[in-house]
């Protein structure tokens, strides 16, 4: 079981990331990853920038404790996941998951399972920058929603 968290302010490569995940395992037959980048509108608003802030340690173990909720739930061999923090603009990566499986039906499962679960749970703070000012970003009920088709209730929005 290989897994790694990254909690960063660079950018990052899926290409990379992937090569780098699968290296040398030959039981790998598919890979799933998912890409969050940010858009220039939220809640009918434009966006011109956001920042992102988290709790150095305690963000990268509550990710490292989804990711071994993935590997309980799901036939996965790794997961890779990378937030980024610190200003960002539209069309900039902020995160990234990916997960080998032998078969796609786990590794989409276990994909959209730890997006989802990092979307409610993981321990970040968003601010958005709109023409009228900043403001905090809350997870959203259709987020928690997400989440509870895997039988977690969260009660963020």
């Amino acid at each position: 079981m290989t897994s790694k968290v990254s909690i960063q302010t660079g950018d990052f490569n899926l290409a990379t990331e992937i090569d780098a995940l699968r290296a040398g395992d030959k039981r790998v037959g598919a890979v799933c990853s998912f890409i969050g980048t940010v858009r220039d509108r939220n809640d009918g608003n434009a966006i011109s920038a956001m920042e992102l802030e988290h709790y150095p340690g305690m963000t990268e173990k509550a990710i490292e404790a989804m990711i071994d909720e993935a590997h309980r739930r799901f036939d996965i061999y790794a997961a890779r996941v990378i937030h980024r923090v610190g200003l960002l603009l539209p069309l900039d990566q902020i995160v990234m998951v990916a997960v080998t499986s032998s078969h796609r039906g786990q590794s989409f499962q276990a994909c959209e399972f730890l997006m989802d679960y990092l979307k409610t749970q993981a321990p970040f703070w968003k601010k958005e920058q709109t023409p009228e000012g900043a403001r905090w970003v809350d997870a959203r009920v259709s987020d928690d929603a997400a989440l509870a088709k895997w039988g977690i209730r969260a009660s963020n929005a």
